[in-house]
């Protein structure tokens, strides 16, 4: 009673502010921000904030605040595009539903996945801010409860979703969540800061980012793929209302929505976590608690209802620790805290206790986001999913101009080029041989958290150890920790029974398959992981050896039993799986490399005469020779591309990659730095 007594006025005050036409007129330009943004595949909320940063300031508090959370709200929402469009990742946030998503939109059913993810991040966000309005006042004790062995637990838990998405071989998805480990621990130890194989090259001091491994291990192979089909992603134009069946198809699987929701709540309380590992957490559950599991990965709509619930609304949980503690739940909600104290808030307890009706205006801010958003989104559905039947080749430049563009956001560097060609490499391989890479990115995004809490909780039980067992022991194992780790036996339980649910689309195991070309790839890896753990053994630092040691170790001795069971086992097993034996690969009008090396153009192009202009030669050559597209029609889709890049780039502040021309002459922008 005495939560409701301070809780209903200041919901009271904050509503009266909110429904002011000034306050709705700045959510809703923020809205049409965050959907413009979230569009572009690796942008996401910290692009968009950093966007808006420079002109809030000197605005009234309550519009800015409206501003920053409408577009910080709908980017999990508008990311969706991408990732049913196109088997792009819109953010991290959004890569589980290319599993299923982008299936569905090669069947000609785009318009019923963007519905249903559209409605499911509707309710998400909205579950989200109602939870977030019971918690303000009474989450703080949770939150607190959560140590570091608790946030490890956790971690593992992420890990353990690995089991259901290890495709036909159990086996190969360990090792790919290995392989996916060991590629995070190149650059500086976390510990200590000791370089890890890094071979002395500043690029890899600070490791691979996740933007580029996410595009390259899911973006490229399936754009690699289309394009040497030569033919549109959907092979049917019966899109029409399909927006309605989303709905219909969100209202028969409420009650999965509710429960990836509750996830998404739940793992978004937690700083740290956030969007990089709650999709793939609410998609193991949506899996482990489906009875009919043989169409997960190859377009089944409660893939995308389960993740798009959860992501929404772990924005929700996400503002607990914000906006309780002034701790970021996330990079974004990072960015939302400097834009708060410039509007003259400060984050944490005191903001609870001394302007709880703005607190409050936060939160439905959110809600009224989302509404807004998923309207929006909805309402455009239908005809942005009929992009699917325009004829893939005129689709590409666009695509290889954003995600290049996305991947240099990461360091402002060529070498983003070079480490994104070089992820896309290994993605098409993976694709090709049935490696599953949602285990791959699954061991890369948690990583560096699992190695760091492993190492501190340690520290932390040392000290505790020496005043006594109980003493450690009760920091160890607490009962959260208990109940965590039930979850987590449970569901690699669950994960190894159902191990075959989902399919990396390589196709079926047929006798006319050659062993040779998946042992060779087999082979590559265990050769990585061998370097790996040799480099890990001449780190001079025992703490920052350990991590890649025991990784790398124990993936080579799986790869090494995964290569006994090739030696052992009949070409028809599933190790032998090969998408250019079988599968939509072995259709392909035109070669790999013939077509991979359309991309490896562009980069030598960026290389010589920087971007822009390679943008521009790039979209001629590729629309003349490899398109077949007329000389008008190519100055008008050149012109279009290269101006909407430029004016993006103009209002993010963004540069561009440089060539050897800017290091040889100097040029103004967009054709050189500012």
């Amino acid at each position: 009673m005495d939560i409701l007594s301070i809780a209903l006025p200041a919901l009271s005050e904050a509503f009266a502010l909110i429904l002011q036409p000034e306050q709705l007129t700045f959510l809703a330009l923020g809205v049409l921000l965050g959907l413009s943004v979230g569009v572009f595949p690796g942008l996401g909320g910290i692009a968009g904030l950093s966007l808006v940063m420079p002109f809030i300031y000197g605005m009234d508090p309550v519009s800015g605040l409206a501003l920053m959370v409408g577009l910080v709200a709908v980017i999990p929402t508008s990311d969706t595009f991408a990732s049913v469009l196109m088997g792009i990742p819109g953010s991290s946030a959004s890569q589980a539903t290319v599993l299923d998503g982008f299936p569905l939109s090669k069947q000609g059913q785009a318009a019923r996945a963007l519905a249903a993810a559209f409605v499911s991040s509707l309710f998400g966000g909205l579950f989200g801010a109602v939870v977030l309005t019971f918690f303000i006042l009474v989450a703080r004790p949770i939150v607190l409860s959560f140590g570091l062995p608790e946030l490890l637990m956790l971690t593992i838990l992420g890990f353990s979703m690995v089991g259901v998405l290890a495709g036909q071989s159990l086996l190969k998805g360990l090792v790919a969540a290995g392989l996916g480990m060991a590629v995070a621990t190149i650059g500086e130890a976390p510990a200590q800061g000791s370089s890890r194989m890094d071979f002395g090259f500043w690029y890899l001091q600070d490791g691979l980012q996740l933007v580029i491994v996410g595009l390259g291990i899911f973006a490229i192979p399936e754009i690699i793929s289309l394009l040497r089909q030569n033919r549109s992603i959907a092979e049917t134009a019966a899109l029409g209302a399909g927006w309605i069946d989303g709905l219909r198809d969100w209202w028969r699987n409420l009650f999965l929505s509710v429960r990836c929701a509750v996830i998404g709540v739940v793992v978004g309380v937690i700083p740290g976590l956030g969007g990089s590992v709650v999709d793939w957490i609410a998609y193991g559950h949506t899996v482990q608690s489906s009875r009919s599991r043989e169409r997960f990965g190859k377009g089944d709509i409660r893939g995308v209802i389960g993740p798009e619930s959860s992501n929404n609304a772990k924005e929700g949980g996400g503002l607990v620790p914000t906006l309780l503690f002034g701790i970021p739940g996330s990079g974004s909600m990072a960015v939302f805290i400097a834009g708060m104290i410039l509007l003259g808030y400060e984050a944490g307890p005191q903001m609870i206790r001394n302007d709880l009706p703005v607190t409050y205006t936060v939160v439905w801010s959110l809600a009224l986001a989302n509404v807004f958003g998923a309207g929006l989104c909805i309402l455009l559905s239908g005809g942005i999913a009929r992009l699917t039947l325009i004829r893939f080749p005129l689709l590409v430049p666009f695509l290889f101009m954003m995600i290049a563009f996305a991947a240099f956001q990461s360091r402002q560097t060529l070498w983003d080029l070079g480490a994104l060609v070089a992820i896309g490499l290994l993605g098409i391989f993976m694709r090709r041989f049935d490696w599953p890479r949602p285990a791959f990115l699954i061991g890369f995004v948690l990583a560096e958290q699992a190695e760091v809490y492993t190492y501190q909780a340690t520290q932390i039980a040392m000290l505790r150890f020496r005043r006594g067992w109980e003493a450690g022991l009760d920091y160890l194992v607490s009962p959260t920790v208990i109940a965590l780790l039930v979850i987590t036996v449970v569901s690699v339980w669950l994960g190894m029974r159902q191990s075959t649910a989902i399919h990396d689309g390589a196709g079926t195991a047929t006798e006319d398959r050659s062993k040779r070309a998946p042992m060779l790839f087999a082979a590559l890896i265990l050769v990585f992981l061998v370097v790996v753990t040799v480099d890990a053994l001449s780190v001079p630092v025992l703490i920052d050896r350990v991590f890649p040691l025991t990784v790398a170790g124990f993936s080579a001795v799986l790869a090494l039993l995964v290569l006994v069971q090739m030696l052992r086992q009949s070409v028809s097993s599933p190790l032998f799986a090969d998408a250019e034996v079988h599968g939509d690969d072995a259709r392909a009008a035109v070669g790999l490399w013939r077509t991979l090396a359309w991309f490896l153009a562009l980069l030598a192009l960026t290389a010589l005469f920087g971007f822009v202009l390679a943008i521009v030669l790039f979209f001629t050559l590729f629309l003349r020779l490899r398109a077949g597209v007329g000389w008008p029609r190519i100055l008008a889709l050149t012109a279009g591309g290269v101006g909407g890049l430029l004016l993006l780039a103009g209002s993010l502040n963004r540069d561009f990659p440089p060539g050897l021309l800017q290091a040889l002459v100097d040029l103004p922008w967009p054709f050189a730095g500012r």
